[in-house]
């Protein structure tokens, strides 16, 4: 029961979380949004006490459920090994603990996240990782279904859907999701949860407090008949029964082994360390479980499994940009910016590289395509603004909304549309005016703020040509100026960020 119950209840969760980088309507996050913040690394980024704290006392309790059940990559490594189970059956055997390796990595963790070294925060961090797959994979074919749809529904004189934007938002991301997703899919394949306990430093964690943890699987010696089926079924490796123990730091609690003992040997009980040991049953510290036990129906009974709510679609009149004639309008050009543009509420470029683990969930939600990873070391995969496919416009604050670590800070769409990201800066020699002699008010016409204007030439002239002047004091770095412009393949106006966001 208990095998089946925590089976159920991670698929909830993972298809949950999942949608939650999938969905673009912004209502998932309405209902789910705190499975993003109830993961570890996150939450210890964002400073969340009370995730942190719960999460902790559950490991204390009843061991690494959070690796079996909460965490979406060790879900999706239990999905590919089960594939791998149908194949080839009670192919594991007990293998002895990588601890250098393990604890190793978890230091390398623990300084990266004091000194800010985001690039190995957003390689090791498993949610990022996923993250990562579920925006570079998963999303694409959710949105290209998504557009088939609204193709049939179209000519169907339906609007119950629209068609959105699909492409690849960063080479770099894609390559690393590729590569991690190989990785991981290999080591499951042949290994089980090989990655879980030998690379992913959450999972050492969260090892070192399941040692002390109350609930835990434990090996009635008397009905134990060394059979070998639970650990030739073990997916963590770590069951020896030839010593009748069981490695409580690598248990994820996942039950198969007691699904799998056909002698009942297997039990998963509270242990009194206190009481005297009695022959019977071990565990990988000899100590005495139990003798009351615990029901298999009574642990884990879920009031009730989170229903997934339907995604109701809003309709939106999509914007059409057209030049109103025949001629062929080349592809805009990202701009080249000394200082990069973080999103508002990121605060500051130092802020954003402390925090970020870089698992796109932001670059999924954006509704205007202004987000994509960085492909700089330093900053490697987090988001950054650019303006070429869109603006970031002053009502949106998706971004704010789903960011789990406290990167990108939620704020309400009277405080943004009053935080300044960066500047807008005019390059004369790229605007049509002086390059083609002809009138263009479009950067004036399109900033929300009335940052720019339009000054004469020749103040004398009536029909001299108008220039760009931007205020600078006015300006958020909004980007409307640098998307809207027409010169191409760069454009005359484009915003350099800001290092410190401040209010205008």
């Amino acid at each position: 029961m208990l095998y089946k119950i925590r089976r159920v209840v991670a698929a909830v969760f993972f298809a949950l979380i999942t949608l939650l980088f999938l969905d673009f309507t912004g209502t998932a996050h309405l209902w789910f949004g705190w499975l993003a913040k109830a993961q570890l690394l996150p939450a210890a980024l964002a400073v969340n006490v009370t995730v942190i704290v719960l999460l902790a006392v559950v490991t204390l309790l009843f061991g690494r459920v959070y690796c079996s059940v909460v965490c979406p990559l060790g879900v999706l490594q239990d999905g590919i090994s089960g594939a791998a189970g149908r194949r080839r059956k009670n192919r594991f055997r007990y293998s002895p603990a990588k601890s250098w390796l393990r604890y190793g990595l978890l230091i390398l963790l623990a300084a990266a996240v004091i000194f800010t070294g985001s690039a190995i925060v957003s390689l090791l961090d498993p949610y990022a990782a996923y993250g990562r797959m579920a925006s570079s994979f998963f999303v694409p074919a959710y949105r290209w279904g998504n557009n088939l749809l609204s193709w049939f529904a179209e000519r169907a004189d339906s609007y119950a859907f629209y068609s959105t934007e699909v492409w690849v938002k960063g080479g770099v991301t894609f390559g690393v999701a590729a590569v991690t997703l190989l990785a991981v899919g290999v080591l499951a394949w042949r290994g089980g949860r090989t990655y879980c306990n030998t690379v992913c430093p959450v999972g050492s964690l969260l090892g070192l407090l399941s040692r002390f943890s109350i609930f835990r699987m434990t090996i009635n010696a008397e009905k134990c008949k060394k059979c070998g089926l639970c650990e030739r079924n073990c997916k963590a490796s770590c069951i020896d029964v030839k010593r009748l123990t069981v490695d409580r730091s690598r248990c994820v609690a996942c039950f198969g082994c007691a699904e799998r003992c056909k002698f009942g040997a297997m039990r998963y009980a509270p242990v009194s360390v206190g009481k005297k040991k009695s022959v019977g049953s071990r565990t990988d510290t000899a100590e005495e479980d139990s003798a009351s036990g615990m029901s298999r129906r009574s642990f884990m009974s879920i009031a009730g499994i989170f229903a997934l709510t339907q995604t109701v679609k809003t309709v939106r009149a999509q914007q059409l940009k057209v030049d109103g004639g025949y001629a062929e309008i080349k592809d805009k050009k990202a701009s080249q910016r000394k200082t990069p543009i973080v999103p508002p509420g990121a605060v500051s470029l130092h802020n954003m590289n402390k925090h970020c683990t870089a698992c796109q969930l932001c670059v999924s939600a954006c509704t205007n395509s202004v987000l994509r990873p960085s492909t700089s070391f330093a900053t490697l995969m987090q988001p950054e603004v650019s303006y070429e496919k869109g603006y970031c416009r002053p009502d949106c604050i998706a971004c704010s909304l789903v960011c789990p670590t406290g990167a990108i800070l939620k704020i309400a769409p009277a405080d943004k549309s009053a935080i300044s990201v960066g500047k807008a800066t005019w390059v004369a020699e790229r605007c049509i005016v002086n390059r083609d002699k002809v009138q263009c008010n479009s950067c004036a016409s399109s900033c929300p703020s009335g940052a720019v204007t339009l000054v004469a030439a020749d103040p004398e002239d009536e029909k001299s040509l108008k220039f760009p002047v931007i205020d600078g004091e006015r300006c958020t770095g909004c980007g409307a100026c640098e998307n809207l412009c027409p010169a191409r393949p760069f454009s005359a106006v484009y915003v350099e960020g800001n290092v410190v966001h401040h209010s205008i």
